[in-house]
């Protein structure tokens, strides 16, 4: 006969077991959400774009890109683009594409080269969202840590609504992109039908930063395509 205070292998192991998957949620649960934030930063990898121009070879196949200088574009079937242009600057500061659903605004913008400022972004987009009255939610999406933006809107009937939008920010070398989509692909952000488009155009975008100083931050202006280019 064993004393009554001895344990089986099996309980012991048993009891190990519980304490080190406690020992392991008191680690989850004291993860920042910054933490949190910047290891998905961290995690997603660019090998399926948005790419660098080093990365990739445009002449290797037959598609016909649009060259906005900064960025190459690969057009999608039925795609509109149009140039959002700084009047007083008379520089191209982004474009929009869209599909007849839905729509996508993008921009470049220069970064550093060997760390990330995605961080900083997302700060003053919440702080900016926040201050308008509008709410924001993080979550891990097809390019890293997605923003989802509920803000309230009036029209020009005085009528009031939300605008809803998504935004994609990817870092790479000396830039950072951000895509703003709207429309169906936002207002129903898990339908693959609505948001495959401009999923597949943002990956395929390629980033000409050229070696021109910038200040982090600062916007890379785009040039008007040769549509007679490849």
């Amino acid at each position: 006969m064993k004393p009554t205070d001895e344990k089986t292998v099996e309980e012991t192991i048993d009891e190990e077991t519980v304490e080190e998957t406690d020992d392991d949620e008191e680690i989850v649960d004291e993860m920042t959400d910054e933490e949190k934030w910047a290891e998905i930063d961290e995690l997603f990898d660019r090998y399926e774009g948005p790419f660098d121009i080093d990365e990739v070879d445009l002449d290797e196949d037959d598609v016909q890109r649009i060259d906005l200088g900064a960025l190459v574009v690969t057009p999608f079937e039925e795609m509109q683009l149009q140039l959002q242009v700084d009047e007083p600057r008379q520089r191209v500061q982004s474009f929009l594409v869209g599909d007849g659903a839905s729509a996508m605004e993008v921009a470049l913008f220069a970064g550093p080269r060997r760390t990330s400022m995605l961080a900083e972004i997302r700060e003053e987009i919440a702080a900016a969202t926040e201050k308008e009255g509008g709410e924001i939610t993080l979550l891990e999406g097809p390019f890293g840590v997605e923003l989802r933006r509920q803000q309230p809107v009036t029209d020009a009937q005085g009528r009031r609504g939300t605008h809803v939008s998504r935004t994609w920010l990817v870092g790479g070398p000396g830039w950072v992109l951000r895509g703003i989509v709207f429309g169906r692909a936002a207002l129903e952000p898990e339908n693959e039908d609505a948001s495959i488009a401009l999923l597949e155009c943002f990956g395929n975008l390629v980033v000409r930063r050229g070696t021109a100083p910038a200040a982090p931050g600062s916007l890379i202006p785009l040039t008007i395509p040769d549509l007679e280019q490849k």
